[in-house]
């Protein structure tokens, strides 16, 4: 079962290190949708997972950065690399729903799930956002039961991505307006419903596949300062870390991680979205995208190792 995290005890996450000299180790702080998970097939090709092993097993720090819930992650992520088998002594991580949650895992399977119950959403809301799938929107897209934190929907595997796009509008509208019944002041991109007191502490956030509804509080960079923190106490912290992601939001890892004063650099697997200015690094990788993409950057870390 899912515990309350006890957020006053968590230590503080670590500063950046000197320098290294040599081949360092580096760190990869990834989104799961995208560049590991097909947003097609919601599955892992064979081949990542078979880097990520690769790499753990050198030393790198990996860790899952994603909106997705632990369960999710346990299934299309961490079953397959028991069954591929993880290396004795190696500890993945995996911050979930953008850092509302998290959990670590080992040969031994997963360890247990926390949760900051601060940044949940009311089970009245989560309630009537169910009622309303089922009513209107059951023919595209699904409620995630999964989520511990947030209030999410998803593309049904069945339904073709434009028919679900047209159709997410609609539901963040009507997401929207039940957040204003229960006096949720919330966000989605132009449209803004304060609460009662015109404060506005939740997002609705769309993506190409799910609308995510969640505290403003939550998003990739909380999720890479959980990272630090998860990696500090069993390996010393690399200088250097490559954020991987397919959406705007998810540049928000390297930011944390640059503004820490890390090096870092950020791979984008969905550069035609835009590519913003940033003070670091940005990687592609040609004309490949999502998980192509993301396969053939992990290929090229594992054959830095030499």
């Amino acid at each position: 079962m899912p515990t309350d995290a006890p957020i006053d005890l968590l230590p503080d996450a670590p500063a950046a290190p000197a320098a290294q000299r040599g081949k360092p180790v580096q760190g990869l702080l990834l989104d799961v949708d995208g560049p590991v998970a097909s947003p097609v097939t919601r599955t892992v090709p064979a081949g990542i997972i078979a880097d990520l092993l690769t790499l753990a097993a050198a030393g790198w720090p990996v860790v899952f950065n994603t909106g997705r819930s632990d369960s999710f992650i346990r299934e299309q992520v961490m079953r397959p690399m028991l069954a591929t088998g993880i290396p004795a002594g190696i500890t993945f991580h995996a911050v979930c729903e953008k850092g509302a949650t998290w959990f670590s895992f080992t040969a031994d399977g997963a360890g247990q799930v926390f949760v900051d119950r601060e940044l949940a959403l009311p089970r009245s809301f989560a309630d009537d956002v169910r009622d309303l799938v089922e009513e209107k929107y059951s023919d595209l897209m699904f409620f995630d039961e999964t989520k511990l934190s947030m209030v999410s929907v998803e593309q049904s595997l069945d339904a073709a991505n434009a028919d679900y796009l047209v159709a997410q509008r609609s539901f963040d509208d009507d997401a929207l307006d039940i957040l204003h019944s229960h006096d949720m002041g919330a966000r989605r991109l132009d449209r803004e419903e304060p609460d009662s007191n015109g404060d506005i502490a939740y997002r609705v956030d769309p993506t190409i596949i799910s609308t995510d509804i969640e505290s403003v509080r939550v998003g990739k960079d909380l999720g890479a300062e959980r990272a630090l923190t998860l990696v500090a106490p069993l390996l010393d912290i690399p200088r250097t870390w490559h954020t991987v992601g397919d959406s705007r939001t998810d540049y928000a890892m390297a930011d944390y991680l640059h503004g820490q004063g890390f090096d870092v650099a950020h791979v984008d697997v969905r550069p035609a979205d835009g590519v913003p200015a940033k003070p670091y690094e940005i990687l592609t990788e040609g004309s490949l995208i999502h998980e192509e993409a993301g396969a053939a950057f992990l290929a090229r870390c594992v054959a830095l190792l030499g």
